[in-house]
């Protein structure tokens, strides 16, 4: 999705604590949220005892409720799951690469 078009959209995204804990977050400006969670001050309760964090998934949602819902079912997600999710975008990401 070209940048323009993702800059209207929000971001679903997980990242990886330092602890190797699983965070699942919604964000605007996903650069901006990931700055904030490393940095402790605005990013959430959960993350500000287990930085770095590290971006491990992300996908876009076209609203904030949309968002909201898919946070919540990552959320629920028993850990296995969620790895799954991981290895399956990032392979989708270096198939894309491997396309270019």
């Amino acid at each position: 999705m070209p940048l323009e078009d993702r800059e209207k959209h929000w971001h679903v995204y997980i990242v990886r604590c330092h602890d190797g804990s699983l965070y699942a977050g919604i964000a605007k400006n996903l650069e901006e949220r990931l700055a904030a969670h490393n940095s402790g001050k605005r990013g959430a309760k959960y993350t500000r005892s287990r930085r770095p964090v590290r971006l491990v998934y992300c996908e876009w949602a076209e609203s904030r409720s949309a968002a909201a819902k898919r946070e919540y079912q990552l959320k629920k997600m028993p850990l296995e799951k969620k790895r799954e999710l991981i290895i399956a975008g990032a392979a989708a990401e270096w198939s894309a690469d491997k396309l270019k």
